[in-house]
């Protein structure tokens, strides 16, 4: 390891963007259950999971159909 690092010639980040940011939501136990064990089946993190469905509503521009 160098004792210096010269960072005149560095460049930002181009995906910077598209870093992930932290957010505290409040879910209720079932749903947070039911992505869990969908995570489990699927070999992933259930916050993955959850973040990969809420960019497909996004992407898909999926709207709720509220109807009581």
């Amino acid at each position: 390891m160098k004792k210096e690092y010269d960072f005149s010639q560095a460049k930002k980040n181009p995906y910077i963007r598209d870093l992930k940011k932290q957010v505290t939501i409040r879910l209720d136990s079932d749903t947070i259950i039911y992505f869990q064990h969908l995570a489990e089946d699927n070999g992933i993190p259930y916050q993955t999971l959850i973040n990969l469905y809420l960019r497909d509503c996004v992407q898909k521009n999926k709207k709720l159909d509220m109807r009581w």
